[in-house]
């Protein structure tokens, strides 16, 4: 009984998460309004199958679970291999949305290996405003059983592709909860939506000239922090408005600074700097959020530690605007990664860096790097009274 109603309560909760994913990602995103209607729609019908099971559920004991047959061992090696060798993208998830198993063109699709990507949750190779929709589709098919056919766009390692994905629920024997098979294929219809071409090219892929472009980086900003410190330098507003310009014309799409005044005293940050791309009218929202009424940079603030999320799975973790909307969702964000300003006295702030979706994720170099350039704007930071 108290399993039974666990399960419902878990149900109520994760369907209200994913109706206000809909909500918010419509507020942000009014001209995708068709695709979002009908991931909204499957959800009232799982609403409705809901409520209408909840009198039996919640006075039945749980049935034994059917015996389950063993697979034939020769049986499942050569269906292993006849889903690896699909000539089409295919991804068998398990009922919470984690990536079970991926065949090649499907891994290649998602630009890494199988063996990286199982255990992932699917939807964060999801780009952000298709994500919710996603998720509720998803739960439509394991529910209803039903399949469902849609059109997304999938989002990784410095690319944005539109697609068109069919789920369909698998009931497998060996297995006590049902699995999803999700088949990725060409979209139906093209988006006109891209979003800002790609910063990195193919060729800016390879080491050597990455390692020269954080080198490049690393040295503007070391000669930028040492003329603002001179006699002569403009103190710690220019600094600071100056590096996250850099950094945003050569390394980010956004930039934040975050300080505290006083020092090692994270509850007294306050957002100084906010850099992102020039008429860009989020500026304005993301300057007024408070640095501690979020996971990111509050965490950084408070622990000392940096934080690198090369896909965002928490659409949340830098707060929401005043309507609810995840503000990372709103940027289109696809990779974030946030260091400590380290002065000589401790944390002086937080410097975190966002890369839209349809560029490169941050790597950990690049957070070696960023670290690096933390430590010197904290100790280029004036010093502050004590009390």
């Amino acid at each position: 009984m108290s399993e039974n109603l666990a399960d419902l309560e878990r149900e109520i909760t994760e369907l209200g998460d994913r109706i206000a994913a809909l909500r918010s990602t419509h507020a942000t995103y009014p001209d995708d309004a068709a695709g979002t209607a009908e991931a909204a729609l499957a959800e009232l019908g799982f609403a409705e199958q809901l409520l209408r099971d909840c009198g039996e559920r919640l006075v039945s004991e749980a049935e034994a679970s059917a015996p389950r047959r063993p697979a034939n061992d020769d049986e499942r090696v050569v269906l292993r291999s006849v889903f690896n060798e699909l000539s089409v993208p295919v991804v068998l998830l398990d009922h919470e949305g984690y990536i079970r198993r991926i065949n090649n063109i499907g891994a290649e699709r998602l630009g890494s290996t199988g063996g990286y990507l199982t255990g992932k949750p699917f939807s964060i190779f999801v780009d952000l405003r298709r994500r919710a929709a996603m998720r509720s589709w998803l739960a439509a098919v394991l529910r209803g059983g039903e399949p469902a056919s849609f059109d997304s766009r999938l989002a990784r390692r410095g690319w944005a592709e539109d697609v068109h994905l069919t789920l369909s629920r698998l009931n497998v024997a060996t297995e006590a909860n049902p699995l999803v098979l999700v088949v990725m294929s060409p979209s139906l219809s093209s988006s006109d939506d891209e979003g800002p071409a790609p910063l990195e090219s193919e060729v800016e892929d390879q080491v050597v000239v990455l390692a020269a472009r954080r080198l490049d980086v690393l040295t503007r900003m070391t000669r930028l922090l040492l003329s603002s410190a001179g006699p002569g330098g403009a103190g710690e507003p220019l600094a600071l408005d100056d590096a996250a310009a850099l950094l945003a014309d050569s390394y980010a799409d956004w930039v934040l600074v975050d300080v505290c005044d006083l020092p090692t005293d994270a509850t007294r940050a306050r957002r100084a700097v906010v850099a992102g791309p020039r008429g860009e009218g989020r500026r304005k929202l993301v300057e007024a959020l408070d640095p501690l009424d979020s996971e990111i940079p509050r965490d950084v603030l408070t622990s000392g530690q940096s934080m690198l999320c090369q896909l965002i799975e928490d659409e949340g973790m830098l707060g929401l605007d005043p309507d609810g909307v995840p503000v990372l969702s709103a940027l289109g964000a696809g990779s974030l990664l946030s260091v400590p300003l380290r002065g000589s006295r401790g944390v002086r702030g937080a410097l975190t860096l966002i890369r839209r979706s349809n560029r490169g994720s941050f790597r950990l170099a690049d957070l070696g790097l960023i670290e690096e350039i933390g430590e010197h704007i904290g100790l280029a930071l004036p010093p502050r009274p004590t009390a």
